[in-house]
């Protein structure tokens, strides 16, 4: 048909070159519409091409036959095959099934003996952090979703004050003018003056067309990235000249048989505003300079730094559920396997990013921020810890497990914390109040490395179940993972946190592993003769001269009144 439409005459021919060149435009400045097109091909390229063939061998061995009966037999076999790849592949989920398992093998799984110890501990959880920052800004901003990122050796929460989507003609001509950089390791987060950073973005995530982020960083993949990255999260960061840059996560999809996202490392997008030249730049080739995985090191300020979309590291640490083997995590099966466990009410889920210190433990790993998953078994009534996984925030191919189950220590895992909080404060309303993102707390007490949760008390809305209570001070806790036991801590004062879990538990610790004394603490008598007893360490007798001291003090009272008088 285009043939004959070309060979009548010139004037057809003009119109069929004005059309070729056209798509061609239209192809070249609107791939980030179609790229997810291209993606989903990519994603099951494999499905796509065994259901393509056999229905293409199906369709062609219809078309020849000539009776009925074998016409309906190949119908039918036509709709058990799609029936099948549909009710294994998607209703059972064999095909994620598959694909976790292709992450598993790509995986570099190294197993740690000894806990990290935690540090720089976050106060607040992330959903709190969300609330207070849109509290702090106008009508016409939104806030983007915070991350904590490193800023000048600082942990940080760091959100974007940007046009808000509500209002579309700020989103097309705004900017993204101020970035909020909040402190961590405060009870006291204050969104205004320094913490409030006056910067320029005019490439942004809730900005229309080629200036959105996501836009622009499709605009700048080449033609084989069309088909393998896709932009995640976006960050807010300086780099390594102290300047504002966006840091997008790229996702990258790898194999063929299941394909499976990896890290593809990161899109940097500097700050400023743009002119006539950088427009033209967006609307053809996109911003943003792209850094691989095995180039981040080049960039100091990308190191130990968290980048990592947290869609991969889900996908990492689920994989675990194969360290017993491929068919381990079968129904029939399931004497290793394990979940991710999913916390009520909207909250903000696993992984949880936490600043950890792994000096003296014996691997190669970085002190730093990493994604930490408590790993659970896979039934609803088990809610054990069975791994603790570390995967390094900056998108390091490595993944760091501790193996809770296999030692037999009994820990008791996330999704066991919040009955354990409510049940200590009967008092509390915890229809309106929940406790919320329990992350590690690992230190060096009395003795040994002990492994806590810290949980946050929030408020929830009940208008809006994303909108959580933004108090300064709120109530925490520490839960023993070991003893269960819950100590409600003061947040004003973490360097007691410690100690109070000590004055707590130590009765406990003392009777169960035979401890000794720590924090100064001045025994009574009846400790003292258990301490002998059980030859821990003495506590020396200190001689008693209170006699004559008195005796001395009233010798020379009387030389002053002689001396007086």
């Amino acid at each position: 048909m285009i043939k004959n439409y070309w060979n009548k005459g010139g004037k057809q021919k003009g119109i069929s070159i004005a059309v070729v060149l056209l798509l061609l435009v239209l192809l070249f400045f609107f791939r980030d519409d179609y790229q997810p097109i291209l993606l989903f091909l990519r994603k099951f390229i494999f499905i796509i091409l065994v259901c393509g063939l056999v229905l293409f061998l199906g369709l062609r061995k219809f078309r020849k036959s000539a009776k009925v009966g074998t016409r309906l037999g190949i119908l039918a076999l036509l709709i058990i095959f799609f029936g099948l790849i549909y009710v294994v592949g998607w209703h059972y989920k064999m095909y994620d099934y598959m694909k976790t398992y292709n992450v598993f093998n790509d995986l570099n799984k190294v197993e740690i003996n000894e806990l990290p110890l935690t540090q720089n501990e976050r106060i607040q959880p992330l959903r709190n952090i969300f609330s207070m920052a849109n509290e702090s800004v106008g009508e016409t901003k939104d806030v983007s979703l915070p991350h904590l990122v490193r800023v000048d050796d600082q942990n940080k929460w760091t959100m974007a004050i940007q046009p808000s989507e509500k209002y579309v003609m700020q989103q097309i001509s705004d900017n993204t003018e101020e970035v909020f950089a909040v402190s961590s390791t405060t009870p006291f987060p204050r969104f205004s003056n320094e913490n409030r950073i006056s910067v320029t973005f005019s490439i942004g995530e809730s900005l229309k067309f080629s200036r959105n982020t996501y836009n622009a960083v499709v605009q700048r993949f080449n033609p084989w990235m069309l088909f393998n990255y896709e932009p995640s999260d976006t960050f807010y960061m300086k780099n390594d000249n102290g300047n504002w840059v966006e840091v997008v996560s790229l996702i990258k999809w790898k194999g063929f048989f299941f394909p499976y996202p990896s890290f593809g490392g990161v899109m940097i997008i500097d700050s400023g505003e743009h002119d006539f030249n950088d427009y033209l730049e967006r609307i053809t080739i996109g911003k943003g300079t792209f850094v691989s995985p095995d180039d981040i090191k080049n960039y100091p300020f990308l190191n130990k730094q968290n980048t990592l979309a947290e869609n991969v590291s889900q996908l990492q640490a689920e994989s675990l559920k194969f360290l017993g083997g491929f068919s381990d995590p079968l129904p029939w099966n399931m004497e290793t396997a394990v979940k991710i466990p999913v916390m009520p009410k909207d909250q903000n889920q696993q992984p949880y990013v936490t600043d950890f210190n792994f000096a003296g433990s014996n691997s190669d790993a970085y002190s730093g921020l990493y994604h930490w998953f408590g790993l659970e078994p896979v039934g609803d009534e088990r809610t054990s810890l069975s791994y603790s996984v570390f995967i390094p925030a900056d998108g390091t191919n490595t993944l760091y497990y501790y193996d809770h189950a296999t030692k037999k220590q009994g820990y008791a895992g996330v999704s066991a914390m919040p009955l354990k909080v409510k049940e200590s404060r009967k008092e509390y309303d915890w229809s309106a109040s929940t406790p919320v993102e329990f992350r590690p707390y690992i230190k060096d007490i009395a003795g040994r490395k002990r492994m806590f949760f810290l949980g946050t008390i929030s408020s929830i809305s009940t208008a809006d179940a994303q909108q959580f209570d933004g108090s300064a001070t709120p109530d925490l806790v520490l839960i023993d993972s070991e003893y269960r036991d819950v100590i409600w801590i003061d947040v004003k004062h973490p360097s007691t946190w410690d100690e109070e879990v000590y004055k707590q538990l130590n009765e406990a610790w003392r009777a169960s592993e035979g401890i000794g004394y720590y924090f100064n603490e001045a025994p009574k008598d009846k400790d003292i003769v258990e301490q002998e007893i059980d030859s821990l360490k003495r506590i020396p007798k200190v001689e008693n001269n209170t006699d004559k001291i008195n005796a001395l003090q009233r010798q020379l009272d009387s030389l002053k009144a002689a001396s007086a008088q």
